[in-house]
């Protein structure tokens, strides 16, 4: 009796599955975040964003940083200079990731499969004002169409320099997958 039970409850439910929403994600992310000590009790915080689309091979990210003090996540001093360095790659080197940049104060480097994003930051702000965004056009070299079955990597380090600090972070990686 059980077993007919059990059969029949499935039934009803196998029977009712086209009619559910089924959420199916058409993109793939990782996110990253790394700490390290600052000047007392305060810590540089770095991370690295990635969300991928499959559908049409590109990925977006944001990199960036900010200071974690006792009460809470802050940007940095009046007197801040600092050199955020990104760089963006797969390991399929017939990959080619074609990165586009979005920061007040950033380059882009392009070399072969690789692409490097140097950003530099001037003053204080709000941690919001210590990040570059961009998206990752993934293609490959032999066709130039866009080429999904692919990693992307992206990792990220920054120099931080105001008055008595001079540090340069660990890098902070990010790897997602277009499927």
């Amino acid at each position: 009796m059980r077993l007919a039970t059990t059969l029949a409850g499935l039934g009803l439910v196998l029977g009712w599955a086209p009619f559910v929403g089924v959420s199916v994600s058409s993109a793939a992310s990782n996110n990253a975040t790394t700490t390290f000590p600052l000047d007392g009790p305060n810590q540089l915080e770095t991370y690295a964003r990635l969300n991928c689309h499959p559908v049409i091979g590109s990925c977006d990210f944001t990199v960036g940083a900010d200071m974690k003090t006792p009460d809470g996540v802050t940007g940095f001093p009046h007197d801040l200079w600092s050199r955020q360095s990104s760089e963006v790659r797969s390991t399929d080197r017939m990959a080619y990731m074609d990165v586009h940049a979005d920061a007040q104060y950033d380059r882009v480097h392009k070399d072969g499969g690789n692409d490097e994003i140097t950003t530099i930051y001037l003053g204080d702000g709000p941690p919001e004002k210590y990040q570059t965004t961009g998206r990752i056009d993934s293609t490959d070299w032999r066709t130039g169409q866009p080429r999904t079955n692919v990693n992307v990597i992206l990792c990220t380090h920054i120099q931080v320099v105001y008055s008595g600090v001079n540090i340069t972070s660990p890098s902070t990686c990010a790897q997602a997958n277009f499927s």
